[in-house]
């Protein structure tokens, strides 16, 4: 990460605009608008909103998916298309899919190999992610076989395999019963306490009290508010509701 950085990702007066055409009328959506957003070195940082609110357009931007239609994109300052900046970003989506009859080691070998990594220290690498996710007695195991738990843990070795700055996580714990939810915490604030930035989304909102240093949250396609840890004392639920209810922040 270079020195003196004061942002791991930004987002400024980004506006994304959707443009479809059905038998020949045109539909223009706007996935967010006038966005501002910085994700500072070393935090976990929260996105919060109600379902429509511009977090996967947030994310797809931030990873490149997407191009704005104006504003920019900043990932530790590059766009995020260049290659030096893709390296540094890593990826769990909601639904992670690996072929059930892979093991873990062979598809975190196959993703290295797709990341460039050398392949002289392939074979450590995968055997030191595996470790830290907790998953080295199971290495060797079908993903067939595997929980959802087990599956989210797999995603989350693919996305810090090649040792990015910013792991970005979209609805991590879906679907978890409370065991894996905690067990992925843990992990999570491990990663972060190794020094790892990490932008998180999820509607469970106790889980961002627990995990975050700084939560923003979406309304409309827009940065309505982001809160520290200091400011959300009295429940992080009620200042979401208050804000994204009709007539709540702007």
């Amino acid at each position: 990460m270079p020195p003196g950085l004061e942002a791991v990702l930004s987002l400024t007066a980004v506006t994304k605009v959707y443009v479809s055409s059905h038998l020949g009328r045109k539909t223009v959506s706007r996935g967010v608008s006038d966005l501002d957003l910085e994700v500072r070195p070393g935090e976990v940082f929260g996105l919060l909103g109600l379902n429509g609110s511009g977090k996967t357009t947030t994310f797809k931007l931030a990873l490149g998916l997407l191009k704005p239609t104006s504003g920019a994109v900043r990932v530790l300052g590059l766009p995020p298309s260049e290659p030096r900046a893709l390296a540094e970003l890593g990826f769990l989506p909601e639904l992670p899919y690996f072929p059930g009859f892979m093991t873990p080691a062979e598809i975190l070998g196959f993703y290295g190999g797709l990341s460039g990594l050398p392949e002289a220290g392939l074979r450590d690498r995968v055997e030191a992610v595996l470790k830290l996710v907790g998953l080295s007695a199971s290495s060797g195991r079908r993903m067939g076989e595997f929980s959802k738990g087990m599956v989210q843990r797999v995603g989350l070795a693919q996305a810090i395999l090649h040792d990015p700055s910013l792991v970005i996580l979209d609805e991590p714990v879906s679907g978890l019963d409370p065991l894996a939810i905690k067990d992925f915490r843990d992990l999570l604030q491990d990663l972060n306490g190794r020094g790892k930035t990490i932008l998180i989304s999820s509607h469970s909102i106790s889980e961002l009290e627990k995990l975050c240093h700084r939560v923003g949250i979406l309304k409309e396609g827009r940065l309505a508010r982001v809160l520290g840890r200091d400011e959300w004392s009295g429940g992080l639920e009620e200042k979401f509701i208050e804000t994204v209810r009709p007539g709540g922040a702007p």
